[in-house]
């Protein structure tokens, strides 16, 4: 549907996957994320250095989280908006949650939630808190089936999202089944989340996943990883509503375009021998490493993708998705010269995507200044990832 005449939509960036390393008052809830990354830093970062205008938390439901944002309303650093979110000054935080869920005879799986306010999220808290064993931590088991879940997050007016879809640790298509169907009502997901070592052209081999908006989100566990992946929205303006109806596509919201790594960056992407760590040849047939004889791998995103394949990848409908390469995976761009980007060139998206070479050189040297150019134009030669190591720009 289009917009009416009488409403302009405007563009909105928005990085939907980033975790909590601790509360304010210092007590751990994503224990591998960063100490820095409290809710009030994230949403500061967001805005100041990323030039993200959604961002989601996903650890909104641990108690110490929801305290402190419950100060920050009550100091009026935060305010509630009216159709759902936690807002600080040009941002619009959604309020989530990372589930660990498992049913009989398949490995665990990774999903993500969001609810409109803070009191659906507490209320969904005090559920959880009597089926997990500690519910102050992040990405905790679930000792409840995926239908009670899902019905749950529903009488909330919560919506449900598998994360990082084809990653080979805990996600519905790297490691539980082959069909989303075999675990979800497929009625019961409102978009499906790529992962880092996944695009648009892989995944729309999956005939099950034409149904469904895709998302490209960061993952982030430090402050510095906020926004390496993003989505753009068509929206009138940040909230739970809004962002409700992009993903619907209603009254001409949209995704726009998905930001993300070039797949071959992951740590995911190939697959890796667990005994030489080789990477293995793609393909079907390769049952053992070609450099030591082992038939032990952590199995690539890529060779997932191409087991699942049921159609050509060709949907024409999709939004583009746009490589690019966050500032931090650079060669030999450290904190301080990060640091002088930010305040004399602009935010991270201005700076790979419109900061002219004579702004970005002016402030670093001519060599990375050509390098964020090569990037643009896809360019640049990469060492591919997998096995749980990311790529890396040579």
């Amino acid at each position: 549907m289009e917009a009416t005449k009488s409403e302009k939509l405007n563009t909105i960036y928005a990085d939907l996957h980033i975790h909590i390393g601790r509360s304010k008052e210092g007590l751990p809830v994503k224990i591998t994320a960063s100490k820095k990354m409290t809710f009030t830093e994230v949403i500061y970062e967001a805005f100041y250095r990323k030039g993200l205008q959604l961002i989601g938390v996903i650890d909104a439901h641990s108690p110490p989280v929801q305290r402190e944002i419950l100060e920050g309303l009550e100091r009026g650093i935060f305010a509630e908006h009216v159709d759902g979110g936690i807002q600080y000054r040009g941002v619009t935080c959604l309020l989530g949650a990372e589930i660990e869920v498992k049913e009989p005879a398949m490995k665990p799986v990774h999903v993500l939630t969001f609810f409109p306010t803070l009191s659906q999220m507490i209320d969904f808290s005090k559920w959880l808190a009597n089926h997990m064993n500690n519910v102050q931590f992040s990405t905790q088991r679930l000792y409840q089936p995926i239908p009670v879940l899902i019905e749950q997050v529903m009488q909330r007016e919560g919506v449900l999202i598998p994360a990082h879809i084809f990653t080979p640790f805990k996600s519905v298509l790297g490691s539980a089944t082959d069909r989303l169907a075999n675990l979800f009502p497929l009625d019961s997901i409102v978009a499906i989340e790529l992962g880092l070592s996944s695009d648009t052209t892989l995944a729309d081999q999956i005939s099950e996943l034409h149904a469904y908006p895709f998302l490209t989100n960061s993952d982030a566990h430090s402050v510095q990883n906020i926004g390496r992946e993003y989505n753009e929205f068509s929206m009138k303006e940040a909230s739970f509503v809004e962002w409700i109806k992009a993903l619907k596509q209603v009254d001409g919201r949209r995704v726009i375009a998905n930001y993300g790594l070039n797949p071959r960056l992951g740590k995911y992407y190939r697959s890796r021998c667990q005994v030489c760590d080789h990477l293995w040849p793609a393909g079907k047939r390769i049952t053992r490493c070609p450099a030591c004889g082992s038939d032990k791998r952590v199995k690539g995103v890529r060779d997932r993708i191409d087991e699942l394949t049921d159609c050509s990848g060709s949907q024409p409908d999709r939004p583009p998705y746009i490589y690019q390469i966050p500032l931090p995976m650079f060669p030999k761009l450290g904190p301080k010269t990060l640091h002088k980007l930010y305040e004399h060139v602009g935010t991270e998206m201005f700076i790979l995507h419109r900061a002219t070479r004579e702004e970005i050189a002016a402030v670093t040297n001519d060599q990375l200044a050509e390098l964020i150019m090569l990037s643009r134009e896809q360019k640049l030669k990469l060492i591919e990832g997998g096995g749980g190591k990311y790529g890396k720009v040579q």
